[in-house]
């Protein structure tokens, strides 16, 4: 018992250093289990490639990460998208949320502990808090897989899950970039400056690749070589796209927004408007009607809060909804209920 309590902490010790490093290192399942008891290692400061300033290193590297992610179960490569029936078939108009199961009574219901809520002051909570709380609460984030160039050439390449799809008309999406207090981010200048970029979409055969490349590093460093991943030439922009990806999406600059926190406050993020030019995808990917994507084949990632990712394994359909064929039946409840 002596020795498994010894095990426990040094496996917990060599943890706690590899999330440190990289708050994308381990699965979050690993890190509720192991890190409840750990509070400290957020408050410990860093340096610009993330290392602990205040303690010696402890020796632990891929060993000690393969044991903690040993007590997960094994990733199902064999697990493909399949479309099921919406969660309540039986649902018809005015009813309202549907709870089948006692344990979605137990979160959802009208218990008073169901119902009970925490509301936060955003005001009043710290920059850290605050990004704990909604990352984990604006899930799933789709990753933009971010290619750039600096003024005299040197690559970038960069996941970012401040993403989104603005418009199809015309087309554009959103970047956006936290912007820290030790130096800017690469992404962000070379955007600026060169006004060109490419996003990537990012799927499962190559996460662990792209994720290589979060690491906080000097700018000279050229995160292509550290994942492995291959750059492949543009159309119209100067920044390659990613051969492994299957959605590559040349972009120019349309528009940034500089953000501060108040108004007399520096911009604490910017906002980046792309316009995009061109679109590339796999057509091994795509469905027979030769337009859409089939996300069987693209298994897209998306992010989670903390170091987590989530994998699109089950999807549903919903009609549209129809004011013509609806309108009836809205009056009929309407009616029903001023009675």
């Amino acid at each position: 018992m002596h020795t498994l309590a010894v095990e426990k902490r040094a496996l917990s010790s060599c943890v706690g250093y590899v999330l440190s490093r990289s708050r994308r290192t381990v699965p979050s399942e690993v890190g509720r289990r192991w890190f409840a008891s750990m509070k400290t290692i957020n408050r410990v400061g860093r340096t610009s490639l993330g290392k602990r300033e205040d303690q010696a290193q402890p020796e632990c590297g891929r060993r000690t990460y393969s044991q903690a992610a040993s007590v997960l179960p094994p990733f199902d490569h064999t697990k493909r998208f399949r479309f099921t029936q919406p969660p309540h078939p039986e649902w018809t108009y005015g009813d309202g949320m549907k709870l089948p199961e006692q344990e979605d009574q137990e979160i959802w219901g009208a218990s008073e502990a169901a119902r009970r809520r925490r509301v936060w002051d955003l005001e009043g909570t710290s920059s850290r808090e605050t990004y704990q709380l909604l990352t984990s609460a604006i899930i799933p984030r789709p990753i933009a897989f971010v290619s750039t160039l600096s003024e005299d050439g040197t690559p970038n390449l960069a996941p970012f899950s401040y993403f989104s799809m603005i418009s199809h008309n015309p087309p554009l999406l959103s970047v956006s970039f936290a912007l820290s207090q030790r130096r800017p981010k690469d992404t962000r200048e070379n955007i600026l400056q060169t006004k060109e970029f490419t996003v990537n979409i990012i799927s499962e055969p190559f996460i662990e690749a792209a994720n290589s490349t979060s690491v906080e590093s000097p700018a000279e460093m050229n995160e292509w070589l550290l994942s492995g991943l291959t750059p492949t030439k543009s159309v119209l922009v100067k920044p390659p796209i990613v051969e492994e990806s299957a959605v590559s999406m040349e972009c120019e600059l349309y528009s940034h927004q500089n953000i501060p926190d108040s108004p007399s406050e520096p911009p604490t993020t910017t906002l980046v408007l792309g316009l995009i030019k061109r679109v590339h995808v796999r057509e091994s990917c795509m469905r027979e009607d030769g337009l859409t994507l089939d996300p069987e084949k693209l298994r897209p990632v998306a992010r989670l809060g903390s170091v987590s990712y989530a994998r699109t394994v089950e999807g549903f359909d919903l009609p549209r909804v129809s004011w013509k064929a609806t309108k009836g039946v809205y009056e009929e409840i309407e009616r029903t209920r001023k009675e």
